[in-house]
C-alpha cells in the first residue's frame, strides 16, 4: 500500500523533511533481514498479511523480493525502496542484499540512507558479511540500530551477544529491551524504557499482528503469565542491567559510536511493534549532503538529488528502466525542469513515481529523504546529480574492483537484439561490468564482484529478455584500466598466459590478470603506465 502524497498547498518543506526517516537494513545472509522488513510493513499497516521468506508451498512471497530469482531462491539480490507511514513519520526503507556478492549494490544504497538497522542472528552473532557492511556504515558515520533476531530459536546469552558487538565492532551497546527466554521458552521482551513486560502470543505462520499482554515486574500476574522460574530470572537480569548497563546517549548514537539494541523474533512478530515505534523516535531526519559546492542542507529551497540505483524491467508490461533518486534538498515537483550537470543540459522530470518494491504510483511532489523513481530513457546513470539553481555534484559513487570473470555466450541466436539490449540494461544497473576481449573472441566478458552476480545475469536474461545464455568462468582475479600514451599501451610488456587484453564499452583499454603476481609484473615492467581500479 503506497502512502498518499503530501499536498503542495498545505505541506511545509521543512516540516516534511523533519518527519522523514530514510534507512537501510543490513545483515549477514539468513539473519532474517527480509522477514523483519515484511513484519515492519505489517505493523505499519502497509500490508495486510506478512509473506515470510520460508512460507510453505502455497504461502506468500516477501513484498521486498519481487525478482523471479529472489522468489525462487529465497534471497535478496537487488535493493528495494519501500515507503510507508507510521506514528506521524514517513519511512523510506531501503532493503539491501545480504550476500557479499552484491556488496556494491548495498554500498550504493547505504549512501542514500540517513541511518541503518543491523540484524544479528541471536545464535550466530556477528558474522563476516555483517562486519563488512558495518564498516561501510562506520565510514559514513551512519547511526545504527541493532535488532537481535531469531530469539524463537535456541540463542546465545544476551550479555555475551552485547559483549561480542562491542568487542568485534568496537561499538558501544545500549540495550533498550531484554528477552524473556529463548527458543520454545521465548515469551516476549522487557521494555527497559517503559519498565514493563511485553508478552506476545503467536499467530498462524506469523502473518498477523501478535496480541500483547503488558505487565510490570512487580505485577502479581507476571508469574502466572511467565511461570515462576522465568519471572524470577527476568527480575534478576533486569536488576543486573539497571546496575551495570549502559544508558542510551543520543549524541553518541548519532555520531555512530553507540547502538541501541533490541531483542525479538521477526518470524513470530515478537518485539517487532515496539521496535518499529522506536525507529520513529530514534532514527534521524535527513541531514546535509556533501557536494563540490560544499554541504547541501535539506532546508535549501532549491531541489537537489542524486541517482543511486538503476533497475530494469520493474514493470514486466512496459519493460522500462527506473532511476532511483534520493531527494536531498528543496521540494521535488512533477514536470519540473532541473539541471543535469553530467550532460550539461536541462531535463524535464515528467514521469516520476513513488515506489513500494515493484509497485509504483505517480507522485506529484517529494521531500528530502524521499526516494523517487524516474522512468529512464537513457538520460540517467548511477551517481548522477539532478538540481535546481547553480550546477553542483554530490560526491561520486566508487565502483568495486571486479574479482570474478566469465565469457558470456548467447545460445538463442534468433534473439540477438534482446541479448544485447539485456546486456546493456543490466550493465546500466551496475549489476556487472561488460568488457570486450581483444583476443579475437566475439563473446563479451562479464566482470563482477562475486560469482553469484554472473548467475543472476543469466537468470535475468532468461526471465526478462527470453534469452538462453551461459557463462564460461575465466581464470582471472583482477582487472585494471590502463592509462597512458596510446602508442605506449599498444606495445606494453605483458606476462605470458597470465593476462588478457580487453576494452570497456567506452573503448578504454583494460587488462585482466590471473594472479596478483601477474599484475605486479605488468606494473613493474611498464612503469610509465597507470593501472587503475574502475571509476
Amino acid at each position: 500500500m503506497i502512502p498518499q502524497p503530501d499536498h503542495a498547498e498545505t505541506a511545509d518543506p521543512a516540516h516534511e523533511a523533519a518527519r522523514r526517516r530514510t534507512f537501510a537494513i543490513i545483515s549477514h545472509p539468513d539473519a532474517g533481514k527480509t522477514t523483519l522488513t515484511e513484519k515492519l510493513l505489517l505493523y505499519a499497516g502497509a500490508v495486510e498479511l506478512a509473506g515470510a521468506v520460508r512460507s510453505g508451498k502455497n504461502g506468500r512471497h516477501a513484498t521486498a523480493d519481487w525478482l523471479a530469482i529472489e522468489r525462487e531462491r529465497g534471497i535478496t539480490v537487488t535493493s528495494t525502496a519501500l515507503q510507508f507511514d507510521h506514528r506521524g513519520c514517513r519511512f523510506n526503507l531501503l532493503d539491501t542484499p545480504g550476500h557479499q556478492d552484491f556488496s556494491e549494490d548495498t554500498y550504493r544504497t547505504l549512501l542514500a540512507a540517513d541511518g541503518a538497522v543491523m540484524v544479528v542472528d541471536a545464535a550466530r552473532g556477528i558474522q563476516q558479511q555483517t562486519l563488512k557492511l558495518f564498516e561501510v556504515c562506520r565510514r559514513r558515520r551512519l547511526p545504527l540500530v541493532t535488532f537481535v533476531n531469531k530469539l524463537d530459536q535456541p540463542a546465545r546469552d544476551p550479555l555475551a551477544l552485547l559483549d561480542e558487538i562491542e568487542r568485534v565492532l568496537s561499538l558501544e551497546t545500549a540495550p533498550r529491551n531484554w528477552p524473556v527466554g529463548d527458543g520454545t521458552a521465548f515469551q516476549g521482551v522487557y521494555d527497559l524504557v517503559g519498565r514493563r513486560v511485553l508478552r506476545f502470543r503467536r499467530t498462524e505462520r506469523g502473518q498477523h499482528k501478535s496480541p500483547i499482554l503488558r505487565a510490570g515486574l512487580a505485577d502479581p500476574e507476571l508469574a502466572a503469565a511467565l511461570g515462576d522460574a522465568a519471572a524470577n530470572r527476568l527480575r534478576e537480569e533486569i536488576a543486573l542491567l539497571e546496575g551495570a548497563g549502559t544508558d542510551f546517549d543520543r549524541s553518541r548514537f548519532l555520531a555512530g559510536d553507540q547502538t541501541p539494541v533490541f531483542f525479538g523474533s521477526a518470524l513470530t512478530n515478537f518485539g517487532v511493534e515496539p521496535f518499529l515505534d522506536a525507529l520513529a523516535e530514534l532514527l534521524p531526519s535527513p541531514g546535509p549532503r556533501d557536494s563540490d559546492r560544499g554541504p547541501v542542507s535539506p532546508d535549501d529551497p532549491d531541489f537537489s538529488g542524486f541517482v543511486f540505483k538503476i533497475q530494469a524491467n520493474m514493470d514486466p508490461h512496459h519493460r522500462d528502466r527506473m532511476a532511483f533518486v534520493r531527494v536531498c534538498s528543496g521540494r521535488f515537483r512533477k514536470d519540473m525542469e532541473v539541471r543535469h550537470p553530467r550532460l550539461g543540459r536541462t531535463v524535464r522530470l515528467s514521469r516520476p513515481h513513488r515506489l513500494f518494491a515493484q509497485e509504483r504510483a505517480t507522485v506529484d511532489e517529494a521531500y528530502p529523504g524521499d526516494v523517487v523513481g524516474l522512468v529512464n530513457p537513457g538520460l540517467f546513470a548511477i551517481g548522477d546529480t539532478l538540481c535546481e539553481g547553480a550546477p553542483r555534484r554530490f560526491d561520486a559513487m566508487p565502483r568495486f574492483p571486479p574479482e570474478c570473470f566469465g565469457r558470456l555466450s548467447n545460445r538463442s541466436a534468433e534473439r540477438h537484439k534482446q541479448f544485447h539490449k539485456g546486456l546493456i540494461q543490466l550493465e546500466e544497473e551496475g549489476a556487472i561490468q561488460v568488457l570486450f576481449p581483444r583476443d579475437g573472441a566475439r563473446e563479451p566478458i562479464l566482470a563482477a564482484v562475486g560469482n553469484l552476480q554472473l548467475e543472476v545475469v543469466t537468470a535475468r536474461l532468461r526471465a526478462e529478455y527470453g534469452v538462453d545464455a551461459a557463462v564460461e568462468r575465466l581464470p582471472y582475479v583482477a582487472a585494471r584500466w590502463i592509462e597512458g600514451d596510446p602508442a605506449r599501451v599498444a606495445r606494453m610488456v605483458w606476462p605470458t598466459r597470465a593476462s588478457l587484453r580487453a576494452e570497456d564499452p567506452r573503448g578504454r583499454p583494460v587488462a585482466l590478470f590471473a594472479s596478483d603476481w601477474a599484475l605486479a609484473y605488468c606494473s613493474t615492467e611498464n612503469p610509465d603506465l597507470v593501472f587503475r581500479h574502475p571509476e
